[in-house]
């Protein structure tokens, strides 16, 4: 047994076991140490609750070592949780959703593969990053734009595998990701789409298959390890303007989110416009540190807010793409839609080209142009975290407003300041995301956020709205809402995995779907 068993009372992890791993991966990658086990962990999790320890962590190199710790895992009967660089943070990070699992990180399996300048596509390993991959197209002297999320120091499949959101042309619709190379719980490799065939010439050029189409089926699930992805890029285009749209008034809300509809419908707006309460905006577009106090801002405290910083009572970060003729249409086609809202502001927008990207400074210019950031980590006090809940709504003005309102009632029984992001992420939907904010270093207040995520989960589902994206906390009571015909969704889903997961060794209970011993009650769940 070793110290992280001893530590906490986890299940046993055989020395055998132990071993054999030292002798796929090297000793410097496997971690069985408390202290060494706990820099993994989930930094934003509730101080001193070890209800998501690992009991190991295993960081290989190549897929070839991916798939010996898969069949070792399966030998001995023992969880593996994997993770890529362990930055999903608000939703868990790379903590196991079973106590006790092996986490499996890919930090040191991080090599850009290839970067096809004609074709305008990457392939990358699981601990590639958005920064590693835009310093890769740079360093190579490709005029490629590369995506990027609002933090760059997290891995490109990792964010892809959870349906993270990037905010470049691709990020619509997920359209970034196409295909895969997959670990199998069997330890088995398997190629997706075009990538079945030998010697495929198209496998990251082409997002059908013969035959049913697997990618999806490996994001934010347990079927299987992704340890290549193809990634969809741009050519960095001739100019471009970061645009700020300012609605003043709350009451203009919907107005605002039907303008945002319509101009994505004409193909006016591309990528993913991001729409942020006044708090959230004056962070994520002004790079300004949000006030720490305890109690909510009064109305009249927010709006001064919002006018010192400039966002109002909502603010829309986004981009437009190409010639200057072509921005200088679209510009105005946006002053004219959005300043036909009462309240609604244009903020003049400068147009760059392109030899002026990489002077760029502020986050919101930075990351339309596909330019990795930390701001919003930077701008955020050390001791402050969030906890994401995000739901999918129509993009209607209405059923945003329906939404908006409920958070706030939410926000305003907890006595929390609300703040939320709508990320427009196609033509016909947004995520709109609920940040609860608070001191990862007091005990009270992460209990407190948490319990107020719980309750946003199930007052939004008796709504009709599903989280896209629970904290592992949430799992499975974010999987309880999507319930149509008895649950038929996850009966499938369960049955899938019980064919190619027997044991239940990967990743047991992601978003909501376990094996069948743990259904059985033969193996130990943690409760909902």
């Amino acid at each position: 047994m070793t110290d992280a068993q001893t530590t906490l009372g986890l299940p046993a992890i055989p020395d055998e076991l132990v071993a054999a791993l030292i002798d796929v991966v090297g000793r410097d990658g496997v971690h069985v140490d408390r202290a060494r086990i706990d820099e993994f962990k989930d930094a934003y999790w509730i101080p001193g609750d070890e209800t998501y320890a690992a009991s190991a962590v295993v960081q290989p190199t190549t897929v070839e070592q991916v798939q010996d710790i898969v069949r070792l895992a399966n030998r001995f009967e023992v969880p593996l949780w994997p993770h890529s660089q362990g930055r999903n943070l608000g939703h868990g990070g790379p903590s196991p959703r079973v106590r006790g699992a092996i986490q499996l990180g890919f930090q040191r399996m991080n090599r850009v593969l290839e970067i096809d300048d004609e074709l305008a596509y990457a392939v990358v390993e699981p601990g590639v990053t958005w920064q590693d991959l835009h310093d890769a197209a740079r360093e190579a002297g490709y005029a490629l734009l590369t995506p990027c999320p609002d933090l760059g120091w997290g891995s490109i499949i990792g964010n892809s595998m959870d349906s993270g959101h990037t905010y470049q042309h691709y990020g619509a619709d997920y359209l970034m990701p196409t295909g895969f190379e997959v670990v199998l719980p069997d330890g088995e490799l398997l190629r997706t789409g075009q990538g079945a065939l030998p010697g495929s010439t198209s496998w990251h050029t082409y997002k059908r298959s013969l035959g049913p189409a697997l990618d999806p089926l490996f994001i934010q699930s347990n079927l299987g390890i992704v340890t290549k992805m193809g990634v969809w890029l741009k050519r960095l285009p001739e100019a471009y303007a970061p645009v700020t749209l300012v609605v003043e008034e709350d009451a203009d809300l919907e107005a605002a989110v039907d303008a945002i509809r319509e101009l994505r419908l004409a193909g006016v707006l591309e990528g993913v416009p991001a729409m942020y309460s006044t708090l959230r905006a004056a962070h994520m577009i002004r790079d300004a540190p949000v006030p720490p106090r305890p109690e909510p801002f009064t109305a009249s405290e927010l709006q001064e807010i919002g006018a010192r910083a400039g966002v109002g009572a909502w603010a829309v970060r986004t981009s437009v793409w190409g010639d200057r003729e072509l921005i200088a249409y679209k510009l105005r086609r946006i002053s004219a839609v959005w300043e036909a809202i009462p309240s609604g502001r244009v903020e003049a927008a400068d147009v760059y080209s392109s030899d002026e990207y990489d002077a760029l400074t502020g986050s919101a210019a930075q990351i339309g142009i596909g330019i990795p950031t930390l701001k919003a980590l930077e701008s955020t006090p050390p001791h402050i975290a969030h906890l994401d809940i995000s739901p999918v709504v129509p993009l209607r003005g209405n059923e945003i407003r329906r939404v908006v309102e409920q958070l706030r009632r939410n926000y305003a029984e907890a006595g929390m300041n609300f703040g939320a992001g709508i990320m427009v992420v196609g033509e016909r939907s947004a995520v709109v995301i609920a940040g609860i904010r608070y001191d990862k270093t007091d005990e009270s207040s992460a209990r407190g956020a948490f319990a107020l995520g719980r309750r946003m989960i199930l007052e939004l589902g008796e709504l009709g709205y599903g989280d896209s994206r629970p904290h592992i906390e949430f799992m499975d009571l974010a999987a309880e809402q999507y319930s149509y015909n008895d649950h038929a969704y996850r009966r499938f889903v369960e049955r899938i995995k019980d064919a190619v997961d027997p044991q239940g060794i990967l990743a047991p209970g992601r978003h909501g779907i376990w094996p069948s011993a743990y259904r059985r009650g033969l193996k130990a769940r943690p409760p909902v």
